[in-house]
């Protein structure tokens, strides 16, 4: 359960909130705006690193500012500050009206002049929400945090054949109040942790060398997760035998086979070819950065076969420990739960309160987001996640099922074409299936697809025994760029006949 307000950083509290948020819609209002909202922010970010098991980098930086957003005679505007004083916040709400103003001119100039409309949302008054947490990392000492990613790395070290191992924990705290002329105003904290180690091997006689990580997720939570929130202990006996095993296992064939994809390398395929497709302002083609728009194009909301009928997708901003939930977003909008793809038919899009009321939906579920006061909201991605099948079975019951197949575990690498419909995924670690068993590993896997032939290929899916939250911290969108983290939930699930490719053939191509 969220934790209660009172765990809310003193210091946050303490800050004159309500009183600059005041003025600055007051201020606002007074030049004309229709709309104006108020964001202030304290993010605060660390990172602890260690490379065989010594301290090789720490950083720890607070960002804290503030932000007005206005709609003005059909126009954007935003201007951002950082004296917490309220005749600042009366004059950033000023540019903001200015900058409106330009944005306006240059619109009707050009003969691009689209009035900016909102979807309308209830107003959510006094709200506070803070994320799931017991334990906030940033209250543990620094030396207990190094001390126990050293003893970890010393654990792998100290098994034959790992040459290095590199440690690290990213930790961020974010702190938001928002306030608009609408009257809804709310105050969140939310903490997120990922702690990370690799291992690496290598071959004396040939130079040859490979590497393994964690499968640990980054998640929603506090310090908890690394005294008992994972099997570490058991995380890091396995992976020396299975880095050994990788070092010496034959190249793989390329060809088609069946694949038993594990969640710790299919939550990566579901945020490239399902999260970023979904996002309406790619579907539209206002947003183009970071590879691409979308082959999901809004004409075919409701008749686009995704993939299998056992494909259900949904977009959510509410799962426990996600790193994407939040209790409401930067336009104000409360946290939902909603259908992206419902028996493998696209039925839903991720919105924020602009594409939500141009494309003639009731209102925005919530997918608005900047990642510093200095940034202005755009759409970004909710936990975007692959439901499992309620009776189904285990992922060893899925591999018994594969007469000839791999089965996958973990993510590496990536790439996706323009319009998130060509892709190739690699991964951590690949074992051939024989006759319903695991056999030997492979190296140099990488499977290939379109969008569409992949999702098609569904053919089982894991109970929620098999269901892990996966994600990362870095989705990266918008320009000026902004970073965003987010979970994707996914069972462990069987594809038919896909394309597996030799990456280091195709590297010599």
């Amino acid at each position: 359960m969220p934790a209660a307000p009172h765990d809310l950083d003193e210091t946050f509290r303490a800050l004159p909130l309500r009183a600059l948020a005041d003025a600055a819609l007051a201020r606002a209002r007074a030049l004309g705006a229709e709309h104006a909202d108020f964001r202030l922010e304290r993010v605060r970010s660390a990172l602890w690193r260690l490379r065989d098991a010594r301290t090789s980098a720490t950083s720890d930086t607070t960002d804290l500012g503030y932000a007005v957003r206005v709609v003005h005679n059909g126009a954007w505007g935003f201007a951002s500050g950082v004296d917490l004083t309220m005749d600042a916040a009366a004059r950033v709400a000023g540019q903001a009206v200015a900058m409106a103003k330009l944005s306006a001119r240059v619109a009707a100039t050009a003969g691009t002049g689209e009035k900016v409309e909102l979807a309308d949302e209830p107003v959510h008054a006094d709200r506070t929400w803070v994320s799931s947490y017991e334990v906030n990392p940033f209250d543990v000492p620094d030396a207990e945090k190094t001390g126990l990613l050293a003893e970890w790395s010393a654990r792998l070290l100290s098994a034959p054949g790992v040459a290095h191992v590199d440690a690290q924990l990213l930790a961020a705290q974010e702190n938001k109040f928002y306030a608009d002329t609408a009257g809804t105003s709310t105050t969140q904290q939310r903490i997120r942790l990922h702690p990370e180690l690799t291992a690496v091997a290598v071959d004396p006689a040939t130079g040859d060398f490979e590497s393994m990580r964690t499968l640990a997720p980054p998640v929603g939570r506090g310090w908890e997760y690394l005294t008992g929130g994972h099997d570490w202990d058991a995380e890091l006996a396995a992976i020396p035998e299975h880095l050994a095993g990788k070092l010496r296992a034959p190249s793989v064939e390329p060809g088609a086979y069946d694949l038993v994809v594990d969640p710790s390398n299919l939550w990566l395929t579901i945020h490239e070819s399902v999260g970023h497709a979904t996002e309406l302002d790619r579907a539209l083609g206002y947003e183009a950065a970071y590879a691409g728009t979308s082959f999901a194009t809004f004409d075919q909301l409701g008749s686009l076969v995704y993939g299998s009928p056992l494909m259900q997708v949904t977009g959510d901003r509410t799962a426990e420990h996600g790193l994407a939930t939040v209790g409401y977003d930067d336009e104000g909008v409360a946290a939902q739960s909603w259908d992206l793809i419902r028996d493998g038919v696209l039925t839903g899009y991720q919105l924020d309160r602009r594409m939500a009321r141009l494309k003639g939906f009731p209102r925005s579920n919530g997918c608005a987001y900047a990642d510093s006061p200095g940034h202005v909201p755009v759409q970004r991605m909710a936990n975007v996640s692959l439901r499992p099948a309620p009776d189904g079975p285990s992922t060893e019951e899925l591999i018994a099922g594969v007469e000839r197949g791999i089965y996958l575990v973990g993510d590496r690498s990536w790439s996706i074409d323009m319009q998130r419909h060509n892709f190739q995924f690699t991964q951590q670690r690949a074992f051939l299936i024989r006759n319903g068993r695991l056999a030997e590993q492979l190296r140099d896997v990488a499977y290939q697809a379109t969008t569409t032939d992949f999702w098609g290929s569904l053919t089982a899916l894991g109970g929620p025994q098999t269901y892990v939250l996966g994600g990362a911290f870095n989705c990266g969108k918008a320009q000026p760029g902004q970073i965003a983290a987010v979970s994707h939930g996914c069972p462990s699930a069987v594809f038919e006949g896909v394309n597996v490719l030799n990456t280091t053939q195709e590297a010599g191509r």
